[in-house]
Order: C-alpha cells, then sequence, then structure tokens
C-alpha cells in the first residue's frame, strides 16, 4: 500500500512540474526570474539548428512572449510609417521627438506555442501616437501578462486591455500618454496578483502606480509617484512577512502594500531605471545602472522594512539593506540569480558575478563574446548550468554557470534582438526585429 501511495505522489509531482512548465505568464517568467531548470531546453542552436520552428511577425514590437500552454501571446505595431534603421548600442541622436503622422494599429497575436501557426490577432487600438519614441524604442515593448484565463495588455501609449483565450476584448480603458524623458517611449509591463492587475506608470507629466480589478477593469486605488521617467516593471514580493508592490525609480524605491500605502522607501539610484526588481532565496534585489551616472547600485534587501531605509554615505549595509554593490549594476538588463550566484550582464558587453547572499565578488567584469565587442539590453537567463547572454545582434553567447567564468559556444540567429524571451514547454522564444524563433531539442 505504502508503495502505491508513493508511486502516485511521485506522479503528482511529476504532473505538477510538467504543468508548470507549460507557462511563462509574464515578463520574465514572474516567480522564476529568467530560471528554467530541467525543462529539456537544448544549449545550442542556429537559423537552421534545433528550431522548431520560425515565423514572420508583422510591425515592430520588442514586447517579450508569453505562454501559457498551447497559447503564445505577442504585441506589436503595424504601420506604414517609415522606420529609422536603429544601430546597435548606446549612442546619442536616437530620440524622436514628433510623432509619426500615419496611422498605427496597435495588435495582439496568439499563435500555437507547438507550431507557430497563428491562432488569432485582434487590433485593440489604431491612431496616431501621441509622442514620438527612441528609435530603438517600439510603441508595443511592454509585455502582457496572463492568469491561464485572460490576457491583460498594458501599452503606454494608448491603454491597458483585457482580451479572452479567443482575442475579445472583455474590457479596455483607453488612457491618455504622457510625454516620456527625451521622447524615449514607454517599457515597464504590468503584473498580476490574485484579483489585481498594477500598472506603474512613470513618465515626465503624471507619474502614478494603479490597481485594477482583473475581472472588470475598474479602479481600485491609485496612486501619484514623486517620479519623471523610469521603464521598470513593478514587481509584487510574496515574502515571509508580508505581500508587498516594489517599485524601482529615480528617485528611490517604494514598496507598497496591497491597499497601495507606502511601506518603505530606498534612496539612491541612478539617473535612469530600467533593471526588473524580483526576488530569490528569501532576498528582493533592485538594480538602477544609468551609464553616464557614477551611482550605479545593486541592492539586496530583506523582508519587513518600513519608512527609509536609504544607506549613509560609505555605508553598503544596514539593518535591511543585505549588501549593495554602489557601481554594480548594468543599464538595461535585470541581474540574474542563479545556484546561489548573482549575474550582471552589462550593456556594453561584460559580465560579472558576485555572491548572492553577501555580495562579495566572485569575478569581475570578463568579455562576454571573446572574438570583439557586443550589445546587450535582453536580460540574461539560466538553466541547466548555464547562463545564456542574447546580443543586440541576435547571438546568445552561452557560459558556464559557476565561480569560473567560462564562454562554451555561442548561437547565432543574425538579426537585431532586444527582447527577452520566453521558456516554457520545453523550449526557448527567441523574438529578433522581424521573426519568433521556438529554440527546442530536433537533433
Amino acid at each position: 500500500m505504502s508503495r502505491c501511495i508513493l508511486t502516485s505522489l511521485m506522479l503528482l509531482l511529476v504532473g505538477a512540474a510538467g504543468a508548470a512548465h507549460d507557462h511563462w505568464p509574464e515578463f520574465r517568467g514572474g516567480s522564476w526570474a529568467n530560471v528554467r531548470d530541467g525543462a529539456g531546453i537544448p544549449s545550442t542552436w542556429a537559423r537552421d539548428r534545433n528550431v522548431g520552428w520560425s515565423v514572420a511577425i508583422p510591425g515592430s514590437g520588442w514586447s517579450s512572449p508569453v505562454i501559457w500552454e498551447r497559447n503564445l501571446f505577442l504585441t506589436t505595431v503595424v504601420t506604414d510609417a517609415p522606420q529609422d534603421e536603429a544601430k546597435k548600442g548606446l549612442y546619442f541622436g536616437g530620440e524622436r521627438n514628433a510623432a509619426p503622422e500615419e496611422t498605427h494599429h496597435w495588435t495582439v497575436l496568439c499563435l500555437d506555442a507547438e507550431r507557430g501557426t497563428t491562432r488569432w490577432q485582434t487590433k485593440v487600438h489604431e491612431g496616431r501616437p501621441a509622442h514620438g519614441k527612441h528609435i530603438k524604442n517600439t510603441y508595443a515593448s511592454e509585455t502582457p501578462v496572463t492568469d491561464g484565463e485572460r490576457l491583460y495588455v498594458w501599452l503606454g501609449e494608448v491603454g491597458v486591455f483585457c482580451l479572452d483565450f479567443d482575442g475579445k476584448v472583455i474590457w479596455g480603458h483607453k488612457w491618455p500618454s504622457h510625454p516620456t524623458r527625451n521622447s524615449w517611449g514607454y517599457g515597464a509591463s504590468p503584473v498580476l496578483h490574485k484579483d489585481r492587475l498594477y500598472i506603474v506608470n512613470d513618465n515626465e507629466k503624471d507619474s502614478y502606480i494603479v490597481a485594477l480589478d482583473k475581472a472588470t477593469g475598474s479602479e481600485v486605488w491609485r496612486q501619484s509617484r514623486p517620479e519623471k521617467s523610469n521603464w521598470s516593471t513593478p514587481f509584487v514580493w510574496e515574502n515571509e512577512i508580508r505581500t508587498e508592490i516594489v517599485t524601482a525609480g529615480t528617485g528611490g524605491v517604494r514598496s507598497y502594500d496591497l491597499d497601495g500605502k507606502l511601506l518603505w522607501e530606498l534612496k539612491g539610484m541612478s539617473a535612469v531605471t530600467v533593471p526588473s526588481s524580483f526576488a530569490r532565496d528569501g532576498l528582493l534585489y533592485v538594480s538602477s545602472g544609468f551609464v553616464m551616472d557614477k551611482s550605479r547600485p545593486l541592492y539586496a534587501i530583506r523582508p519587513g522594512a518600513s519608512g527609509d531605509i536609504s544607506l549613509e554615505k560609505g555605508q553598503t549595509q544596514n539593518d535591511f539593506i543585505v549588501w549593495c554593490q554602489p557601481q554594480g549594476a548594468a543599464y538595461h538588463p535585470t541581474p540574474l540569480i542563479y545556484q546561489g550566484l548573482c549575474y550582471v550582464l552589462y550593456d556594453q558587453g561584460f559580465i560579472a558575478c558576485f555572491d548572492a547572499k553577501t555580495g562579495a565578488e566572485v569575478y569581475g567584469r570578463q568579455r562576454v563574446n571573446p572574438r570583439g565587442s557586443a550589445q546587450f539590453t535582453a536580460s540574461p537567463w539560466a538553466y541547466d548550468g548555464k547562463i545564456f547572454c542574447l546580443s543586440e545582434d541576435g547571438d546568445t553567447f552561452v557560459l558556464q554557470a559557476g565561480r569560473e567564468f567560462k564562454v562554451l559556444g555561442v548561437n547565432p540567429l543574425e538579426e537585431m534582438a532586444l527582447a527577452t524571451p520566453g521558456l516554457a514547454k520545453g523550449r526557448a522564444y527567441l523574438r529578433t526585429k522581424t521573426r519568433l524563433y521556438c529554440i527546442q531539442q530536433t537533433e
């Protein structure tokens, strides 16, 4: 009898793990924080190797794919407006202040995750954008989020929409667009927790965080934020003490309770904040690394804080800040915690490694591409003892995880890539400028 019970429990555990691998519901996988061990995803690929399928994606967008069972969702914007060719790397002069005059079509796509065929596409808005954008950005760079029944789409230029899995719009709010710093456009994604959808809109005119009832779209609460433009996705931190909503910004990190009350704040971020906050092994990780700033902090924070927990000059820890690397953060990519180590991928082509519990340097900045330069915007991910770094050239560099830096190989797709991938169903879904690739074991 005991053997039968044990066998049944093992089957249930295997089934639960398999079901979890069928989903990648939000940016960076949410609680998975870009880690997907044991999913059977290959470590080597090219355009003609270990590709289950690839399809052309109409329009432009840098949102990440989200997956629920066989449904893969993407957003894009289709237009006849002439597109400036974006250069790779960091540079001045990419902003386009004037709004284009052509009509744009904001569209949600649903693909079959196993075959790549289009199940449906729904246009949620059409019209002329109110503002310009950076030529490396798009009007569909915010990643949607799903609860397995509905898809929630936040597009900073036009509003927020809820769709069912057949592509029908259940509810929507077309909110006014606000100007962003240097007309760089939007990028922060929405998050879900239980029956609420949370959106942070940091801009140059009217910054706020808002909680919506996910069933109806009605506003539950809204708090103004003393911030200008930021591009960091909020994070719902379910820790051992409470659940809180962590937001990172130039003016500081702020955490709110589920009713919108400010719990704690932390000053000392850089002049532009892009990476997302996340938690691993009981600690919260927050970073801000604008390349033109001397202050580029990476923090590890324990739960339970209240009030102002900012560090005094010269400090690297206090009662709630476990450690800080004052110049440790990257500009765009979010750090990665894997097997007890914290990896920071820098836009200019380097990676560094720190101990995730203590902040001690494991190895300093190493060049990711041993044969030359590389630029990075997408966040790194990990599985099966390896770290993956997708460059803006579309090359994924595979690194050995652990205390010794070692490049194991490179997987080329030969087209510009800025989007962080989705990992589900034994596959990695990588978006390039014009295509979506399904990376899976075929050989």
